[in-house]
């Protein structure tokens, strides 16, 4: 085995020599992946993970996927095993991670926050069972089975049933003092009767995140203010824990699972679960004698304990099952998880097999498939969606990431690439988003070589050569062209659907056949599909050409709003459709129409009014509705969206927000237009009823901030339509 070249004695590292530290990282990543690290390099694999310890811990900046950081402390664990004379008191396996932010003051934890010993399959739960076993010397154990939250830890200290302190986890032994960002938690109780079982103090572990559906909220903001998305929830909630403003940290919805009982104290006696402190067989509480008892317990008081998930376990063997249907559904978890944690139940049993310096050796992480992972970009491709965008696609290097081999990742659009300094030829961070869509966390420039190219734009659509607009305040560039052979068959899908032209034979299935037959290129193209030549395909009898024949002809008479939907112009959605609709005579009057006329509309914003005006001002689009029409298509308005309906809704706006559970929001739209109501796009204070269901949103705290707005539930909802 050659040794490698990379010593710390060749290079005299420093914390801040990055391209020598990412250089050697890769090196040792090689050999640790293959189980041959050399001996002589055991002080440069210190170095190395000291390194990145102080990129994860210190700067919030990590270099390497969390997988690669456990390979390569792994190793170091197997050289020092194998060669205890190396072991030194500052190795990084016999303490936890150093340093601290000073931006907080630094409290001290009442226990040590340690790390996991971690395993990736089912071999490493079996050798971690045996060991328990034997230190136990029992023949079977129960174990405690529960998610492990990707987050931010924290601790929480009660006394006297109070909150008094929340720390993060620093340097395990001390962390910063974030009270005052943790009390606009809502999951943290402020106030938990813990007397109720005797005790007077006592410190919980936890992690802060969040979920899947408020993280989609926050980039959905990002996006508004053209800023770059977040990388993924993990990052979100610990910066927001960080945050100088706890007004800030309050607007982040950020949630807290507690799921560990780290210390407390009953009557003047502490107990430290786990730590083998050999306390008297007299001592007598009410506190639980079982990991999942204590986590009952934290439920029952109010706090979001992982109860629910947690299941015990007599024997490895059912352990193992659970983790992997856990890790098989994971997707459907409201919330980012990256593994399973395993504990022995019975907190004697804890007491008794006590800890490292490094990890308690009655608990073990069980890792789901790596979700990071360094690449090399290679080349970028500008794709074109349904609506136009132009986005630019990554083209990297294969690379295994959560069990899936990743070689494109979506930059989005040019701005992320600036703000990231993405350059062809960069070593970069690649993590799959959600457990599915593969992003690009950060470059890095400090290892460029200088042969790196930048990332040139293009100014033309590359699948049709139409020039590129992009509408001011966006960050997106977009072919208009709506005969755009790269937007065609989706714009095509959009046009037949339910909502729009309601063609329903014609469904996307039959879209891509015929598209690929040569029969359908375009829009227009739906009014003149040679039927004749439909007998021979597999499916397509008499009756079934028949019935297409039939819905084709029949939406030649649909409304013109279907029509001004159907068209898919982009932020025109069902309602602002029915708004254009009812204010022209023909829908090509809009090419004499000037922004400034267009915001005069309802609901109709800056974004809104420049989409509009730029498809009325597009040869290729005007050329397709002209066509249209001569095909039969009706392009008027029609008398019933000329005349506002005379019901009892007349004059009266409503919006929906959540979900329905009697009606679908479209079928609740339609009962307030059939009774003359007009259906807003957004709460303003023009807005008379917010009508709200299940998991409703933003609409709902906007609208309360409105006193003119009445706010119904479903059921009043349709009893007022009732009347």
């Amino acid at each position: 085995m050659a040794i490698l070249h990379f010593t710390v004695s060749k290079y005299a590292p420093r914390m801040n020599n990055l391209r020598y530290y990412t250089e050697l990282t890769s090196s040792l990543s090689r050999l640790a992946a293959e189980g041959k690290v050399p001996f002589a390099e055991i002080d440069a694999l210190r170095d190395v993970l000291r390194f990145h310890e102080h990129r994860y811990q210190i700067l919030n900046d990590p270099l390497i996927a969390d997988v690669e950081y456990d390979q390569l402390f792994k190793a170091l664990e197997k050289l020092e095993k194998e060669h205890p004379e190396s072991i030194r008191p500052d190795s990084p396996t016999q303490r936890v991670a150093t340093g601290l932010s000073k931006d907080f003051p630094t409290v001290a934890h009442l226990v040590p926050m340690l790390s996991l010993e971690n395993s990736y399959d089912a071999d490493d739960l079996l050798d971690w069972d045996r060991k328990a076993r034997e230190l136990t010397g029992l023949s079977e154990l129960a174990y405690c089975v529960e998610p492990k939250f990707d987050g931010a830890s924290i601790s929480l200290i009660y006394e006297g049933d109070l909150l008094t302190r929340g720390a993060t986890r620093g340097d395990g032994v001390q962390g910063d003092d974030i009270t005052v960002n943790i009390r606009q938690i809502r999951s943290v109780p402020l106030r938990a009767s813990f007397s109720r079982y005797g005790i007077n103090q006592i410190e919980i572990r936890g992690e802060v995140l969040i979920n899947k559906s408020n993280f989609a909220k926050y980039n959905a903001q990002l996006a508004e203010s053209n800023l770059p998305p977040m990388a993924n929830p993990r990052n979100a909630a610990a910066g927001s824990l960080r945050m100088k403003d706890p007004k800030e940290v309050s607007k982040r919805n950020l949630e807290a699972f507690l799921y560990h009982v780290s210390y407390y104290t009953i009557v003047g006696e502490a107990i430290t679960p786990g730590a083998a402190v050999g306390l008297p067989e007299s001592t007598v509480h009410d506190a639980p004698h079982t990991h999942s008892g204590m986590l009952d317990m934290l439920w029952d008081l109010g706090f979001r304990s992982p109860k629910q998930e947690r299941r015990v376990f007599n024997g490895i063997a059912e352990v193992i099952k659970y983790c992997h249907e856990f890790e098989e559904n994971r997707d459907n978890l409201p919330y980012e998880i990256d593994g399973m944690v395993i504990k022995v139940d019975d907190l004697g049993l804890q007491d008794k097999m006590g800890m490292t310096t490094h990890h308690p050796r009655w608990a073990i992480a069980y890792k789901f498939k790596a979700r990071q992972a360094t690449s090399k970009l290679r080349k970028v491709e500008f794709q074109v969606g349904r609506t136009g965008s132009i986005t630019p696609v990554a083209k990297i290097d294969p690379v295994p990431i959560g069990g899936v081999t990743v070689s494109s990742v979506s930059l989005f659009n040019e701005e992320v690439v600036r703000d990231k300094d993405l350059k062809i030829g960069d070593t970069v961070l690649v993590e799959r988003a959600g457990d599915v869509i593969p992003y690009i966390v950060r470059s890095q420039p400090e290892v460029r070589t200088g042969e790196e190219e930048d990332i040139i734009f293009p100014t033309h659509c590359p699948v049709c050569s139409d020039a590129l607009f992009k509408p001011e305040g966006e960050a997106v560039w977009r072919c208009i062209n709506i005969n755009c052979p790269a937007q065609v068959v989706e714009r095509i899908i959009h046009f037949v659907s339910k909502d729009a032209m309601d063609i329903r034979s014609l469904g996307e299935a039959n879209v891509r056949r015929f598209y690929e037959a040569g029969w359908l290129k375009d829009v227009p193209g739906i009014y003149t599909l040679p039927f004749d030549q439909f007998s021979s395909l597999e499916g397509f009898g008499k009756k079934s050409i028949t019935n297409l024949q039939s819905a084709i002809e029949a939406s030649k008479t649909q409304p013109l709003h279907r029509l001004i939907f159907a068209l898919g112009i982009r932020y025109v959605g069902e309602t602002t459709a029915k708004t254009l609709a009812q204010t022209v005579d023909h829908i090509l009057d809009f090419t004499e129409w000037r922004l400034e006329q267009l915001l005069t509309l309802e609901d109709v914003g800056p974004k809104v009014a420049g989409s509009i005006y730029q498809f009325f001002h597009n040869e290729d689009n005007l050329h397709m509705l002209r066509e249209l029409e001569k095909l039969g298509l009706t392009l008027k308005r029609s008398q019933p969206e000329n005349i506002p309906g005379g019901g009892s809704l007349k004059d009266q706006s409503f919006l929906f927000t959540g979900t329905l559970s009697r009606m679908t929001r479209s079928e609740a739209e339609a009962l307030v237009e059939q009774q003359g109501g007009k259906i807003l796009g957004s709460v303003s204070s023009k807005l008379n009823f917010l009508v709200v269901g299940e998991d409703a949103g933003s609409k709902l705290e906007k609208a309360k901030k409105i006193t003119s707005i009445r706010i119904l539930t479903e059921d009043a909802f349709l009893d007022m339509v009732s009347k």
